[in-house]
């Protein structure tokens, strides 16, 4: 499933297409995707136009004329492309994989008043789309409970260590956990864990003092989080299996994976003996080095 490197990659991808653009006409070629479309949908959307393109976690939110916001989320193999229009099919750089996307599982097409088409394809239709008022999404399901975002200002070692102080589940998991920081997924958090040298393994609780104040470690794996996600979305996130840009070209990051899906090659921190190792956390598969990361 795209993580949030990917979703960011895509929302770039899409905001100069979509952005101050009128939406002159929506075709939905079935009733439903992972959940059903909602009531009028295509109607609903017709003759709005995309006043902003943000993200939240892993969701896009377009920000519509007359107060809606339409929310899409990826899924494990969703993908936008972008055509038409006077600059063409953007193509931001060539990339190691081929992408998929038969033309058969284009299910929603958008239609702009600036002459591009964005197609919607998802194979496995486990991603999804719906319509939100702005005034309530903050308390919608979706997003309700949802963390701080790990590319926020907010994300420092102080906040960490706030929200693992007690904590005696794995650092992964607490990583992991939606409900703390939102979009952070098992790919990234593997990386940032072994460039900050923690163990997967050791209690989150451990990031915080005594006192409740960060920890040196507690500082450096917020900056190497921010890192991680920065690089990344510069690369163009990470292709795995069937994710792919707007273009449908794929992103590179995963030629500087340290330790993700290389288990039993020689861990890259230099001066280490180690070999990365894989263990499984609540269901994920994870990556790390057992000697430098403790």
């Amino acid at each position: 499933m795209p993580e949030l490197p990917e979703v960011e990659t895509v929302r770039r991808g899409l905001e100069p297409a979509m952005v101050g653009a009128r939406l002159e006409r929506v075709v939905v070629r079935r009733p439903d995707l992972r959940f059903p479309f909602p009531p009028g949908f295509a109607e609903r959307l017709t003759g709005r136009t995309v006043e902003a393109l943000g993200r939240r976690a892993k969701y896009l939110v377009a920000d519509l004329s007359g107060g809606d916001v339409l929310v899409m989320h990826l899924g494990m193999t969703g993908r936008f492309t972008v055509s038409g229009g006077p600059g063409g099919t953007v193509s931001p750089g060539a990339f190691h994989h081929q992408a998929g996307g038969d033309a058969v599982h284009d299910h929603v097409v958008f239609g702009l008043s600036n002459g591009h088409a964005i197609t919607y394809n998802d194979a496995r239709r486990f991603g999804f789309m719906t319509l939100v008022p702005r005034a309530t999404l903050a308390e919608h399901p979706l997003f309700k409970g949802l963390g701080i975002e790990p590319l926020g200002n907010a994300l420092d070692g102080a906040l960490l260590a706030g929200l693992f102080a007690g904590k005696a589940a794995p650092l992964k998991a607490a990583l992991l956990d939606q409900r703390l920081i939102a979009g952070l997924g098992n790919i990234y958090v593997c990386e940032a864990l072994h460039r900050a040298g923690l163990s997967p393994k050791r209690a989150a609780g451990t990031l915080a003092t005594k006192a409740g104040g960060p920890t040196a470690a507690a500082r450096r794996l917020a900056t190497v989080i921010r890192e991680v996600l920065e690089e990344a979305v510069a690369a163009g996130g990470s292709s795995l299996r069937d994710y792919a840009h707007t273009d449908g070209s794929l992103g590179y990051f995963q030629h500087t994976f340290r330790v993700y899906d290389r288990e039993g090659e020689p861990c890259p921190t230099p001066g280490c003996k180690g070999v990365v190792r894989r263990l499984v956390q609540s269901g994920r598969s994870t990556f790390f080095c057992g000697v430098c990361q403790r």
